[in-house]
C-alpha cells in the first residue's frame, strides 16, 4: 500500500525524491545565476569607478595614474589617515621610484604637499593642496550625493552585511594577488 501511495505522489508531482532533486537543482542554478549577476554588477561598478577617475584626470589635465594617486591621497585624508609615499605606492601598485616621480609631478602641479608631521622626521605625510580640494569636491560631490542616496535605501544591518561581503571579497583578492599572482600570473 505504501508503494502505491509513493507512486501516486510521484505521478501527481507531490513529495517524491525527484521533486526534491529538481528543487535542489533549481535552487543551485538560481544561486549560481544570482552570483553571476552580482559579480557582473561588481565588475561594472569597478569599471564605472575607473571611468570616474579617468574623467577626473582629464578634467584636471593629468595622467590617469596621477589622478588615481591624487584620489587615494584625498580619500585617505578624508578618512583621517593620510598616506606616506610607501603606502601610496602600495595603493596604486607602483614601485617606490615610479611613485617618487609621480609625487614630484603632483607637487609641481600644485596638487599635493609633502609634510613631516611625525615625531620621526624621516616620515613624510602626503596632503592635498588647499587649491585642489575644492576642485575635487566639485567633481566628486554629485557622485558622493548619489551614492549616499542609493545606500540610504538599506538598513544598517543590510549595510553591515554588504560591508562584510565586500571585506571578504577584498581579502580573497588581496590573498590571490599576494600568493598565486605575486609574479604577474597564476603560479603552477
Amino acid at each position: 500500500m505504501a508503494d502505491a501511495d509513493a507512486a501516486a505522489d510521484q505521478n501527481s508531482g507531490g513529495g517524491g525524491d525527484d521533486d526534491e532533486t529538481r528543487v535542489d537543482h533549481e535552487t543551485r542554478v538560481d544561486h549560481a545565476t544570482r552570483v553571476d549577476h552580482l559579480m557582473d554588477g561588481l565588475r561594472a561598478f569597478g569599471a564605472n569607478y575607473t571611468e570616474f577617475t579617468r574623467r577626473f584626470a582629464s578634467w584636471l589635465g593629468l595622467h590617469s595614474t596621477d589622478a588615481a594617486a591624487l584620489v587615494e591621497i584625498l580619500y585617505a585624508e578624508d578618512q583621517g589617515a593620510p598616506l606616506s609615499p610607501a603606502r601610496l605606492s602600495e595603493r596604486v601598485s607602483l614601485s617606490s621610484g615610479a611613485t617618487a616621480i609621480l609625487l614630484k609631478r603632483l607637487e609641481q602641479a600644485g596638487h599635493i604637499v609633502r609634510t613631516r608631521e611625525s615625531t620621526d622626521r624621516r616620515v613624510v605625510t602626503l596632503r592635498s593642496s588647499p587649491e585642489i580640494r575644492p576642485r575635487a569636491e566639485a567633481f566628486f560631490g554629485p557622485y558622493a550625493e548619489r551614492m549616499a542616496e542609493a545606500m540610504s535605501a538599506y538598513s544598517p544591518q543590510e549595510i553591515q552585511r554588504f560591508e562584510d561581503f565586500i571585506g571578504r571579497l577584498r581579502s580573497t583578492m588581496d590573498a590571490l594577488l599576494a600568493d598565486e599572482y605575486r609574479d604577474g600570473g597564476p603560479t603552477a
